[in-house]
């Protein structure tokens, strides 16, 4: 089996072709990577010299969207570890040698990941992402700090135990599939930066906006529905006066959640488990972080839109 397997989606970018180069000028052996290219657009793509490289593969799709073309992708990859690529991003130098050399040392774990730096289309700096969270980041991906799939590999038997991308999801996706696999199995980081994703004002993103919030408190429900999730998440909290306060975050909105839907006997348990880390938190009370996390939706959003030289690491920031 070889190492990796990259797959692009594509629906026609112009930005197609910096992608499939990023990913063919890794310095990983050949025979250790293939290039999988989804071409979900609807028309044939145009001629370029890269279709014929050796390790390329170009799989067609009839406009299925992307959690559909990026599961016939994966249905044919031959890598042990899935890496999964938007078609306007694009890898970094080494970074496939710094995921081998990490798979080599965290050969338990089923999602590595790196940093990520973000660009806007003119190509001015909007800032970097990095966690860098070995183990079990199950609270973090729950409360919506964005691991970015462009930067991660994903073991490809853990991926299809999983059952793949939702393909009733056309919003969120990835981020449903890190929490899956999070609830599963631990995660490792390499300190890389290891890819380049585009952001920023001008951006134009296939996803609207209007359908993220609820696709992902959809999936967050399904996950809290799960017996392992309170356990999990309560140790992946680990000293975090911020991550323990998003767990309250978390049950006190699904309560809220399902009370406006009249489920009442969810949003009562929901409650139960809010009261239960409220109990927990202990000395947390009294650390502004935890209730700084009642306070913030989301995280990762204003990591993406302010360029500051605070936001370089997000640990500084939430402990």
């Amino acid at each position: 089996m070889i190492f990796c397997s990259t797959i692009i989606p594509t629906i026609g970018r112009a930005s197609l072709a910096t992608a499939v180069a990023s990913v063919l000028d890794q310095s990983l052996p050949e025979a250790a990577h293939e290039l999988i290219v989804v071409n979900d657009s609807g028309a044939p793509l145009p001629p370029a010299p890269w279709q014929h490289a050796p390790r390329v593969r170009i799989l067609t799709t009839n406009r299925v969207e992307r959690s559909a073309a990026r599961n016939a992708g994966a249905a044919v990859a031959q890598g042990r570890y899935l890496h999964f690529l938007d078609d306007d991003d694009w890898l970094l130098p080494g970074a496939l040698a710094s995921f081998y050399e990490l798979a080599r040392q965290r050969e338990t774990a089923v999602w590595l990941y790196g940093g990520v730096t973000f660009i806007d289309p003119q190509g001015n700096h909007l800032g970097n992402l990095h966690l860098r969270k070995s183990g079990n980041c199950f609270v973090e991906a729950m409360s919506a700090v964005w691991i970015p799939l462009q930067a991660s590999l994903i073991r490809a038997d853990a991926f299809l135990v999983a059952g793949g991308f939702d393909p009733t999801l056309t919003v969120t996706e990835d981020l449903d599939l890190c929490r899956r696999l999070a609830l599963r199995a631990d995660f490792a980081h390499t300190e890389a930066t290891v890819a380049t994703v585009l952001r920023g004002e001008t951006w134009q993103s296939s996803t609207p906006p209007a359908q993220v919030a609820q696709a992902s408190r959809q999936g967050r429900e399904r996950l809290l529905a799960d017996k392992r999730a309170w356990a999990r998440l309560s140790h992946s909290a680990n000293g975090s006066a911020f991550y323990h306060g998003r767990i309250l975050h978390t049950y006190l909105s699904a309560s809220l959640l399902n009370g406006r839907q009249q489920r009442w006997r969810t949003a009562v348990q929901r409650a139960a488990f809010a009261l239960l880390s409220l109990i927990r938190a202990g000395r947390f009370l009294f650390n502004p972080a935890y209730w700084q996390a009642l306070r913030t939706d989301t995280i990762v959003h204003t990591l993406i839109t302010e360029p500051s030289a605070a936001y370089n690491t997000i640990s500084e920031w939430l402990y």
